[in-house]
């Protein structure tokens, strides 16, 4: 097993559900962290971590979906760290009640922009600190519903549509960032109760995240972007 105490982590999506949960264990671990999301100061839970941690979490700016923001961020995480141990793409949205024949355009592309678009993006911006990073990695937060094997029916399309591409945009980080043994995992975190899971999942965010960074632990060589459930077991594409 590795130890991960001494990463330096960055969490996008970090203001709440699996992101604030992810945030919360990689600074139990001893970790300092970058918590990226879209506003700060609204953040209530996060202000609070960070004063609990002084100089251990830096909590900043980022709309995901803007190619200014990212680049934006980029520069003040380099200024924060010389480099990156571990990248969590976990910033995601979930359209609801969408039946056929009634779809949203403009929801598709701004799904595709924030859930697959921005992690390929962001990893762009941040290949340079991640390849000074100590056993570097990068933890997509896919799920199964982006499984095409596994599509058995007309639900949550625009996510699912959205989930595929990332899969595909794991694979392609993979070929990009291997050759600098920067290790690509795309994961299923699993049902989980958050804001976007609901009530009835059976997971809690503790679980999860625990088990996904057991996961960036324990997988061992470095990962070209297969995609696993949290366990690590492989999932259909």
């Amino acid at each position: 097993m590795h130890k991960t105490s001494s990463h330096r982590a960055l969490v996008t999506g970090a203001n709440r559900g699996l992101g604030l949960e992810f945030v919360r264990q990689l600074l139990a671990r001893g970790g300092r962290v970058v918590a990226g999301c879209r506003s700060p100061a609204g953040a209530d839970a996060l202000q609070s971590l960070a004063a609990a941690h002084p100089g251990r979490l830096h909590v900043l700016t980022l709309s995901v979906d803007s190619d200014a923001s990212r680049l934006a961020f980029a520069r003040e995480v380099a200024d924060l760290f010389e480099g990156l141990d571990l990248l969590v793409n976990n910033a995601g949205m979930l359209a609801s009640r969408e039946q056929f024949g009634e779809l949203d355009g403009q929801v598709l592309e701004k799904t595709l922009a924030t859930n697959t678009v921005a992690p390929l993006m962001l990893v762009q911006a941040l290949a340079p600190l991640l390849q000074r990073g100590a056993r570097p990695r990068v933890l997509n937060i896919s799920s199964a519903l982006g499984s095409i094997a596994r599509a058995d029916g007309f639900y949550t399309p625009t996510y699912r549509i959205s989930k595929a591409g990332l899969n595909m945009a794991g694979v392609m980080m993979a070929h990009a960032l291997n050759p600098s043994g920067i290790g690509v995992i795309t994961a299923s975190p699993g049902w989980v109760k958050t804001d976007m899971g609901g009530g009835d999942a059976p997971l809690s965010p503790d679980e999860s995240v625990a088990s996904l960074l057991r996961l960036v632990d324990e997988l061992p060589g470095v990962p070209a972007g297969e995609f696993l459930d949290r366990t690590g077991e492989p999932l259909p594409w």
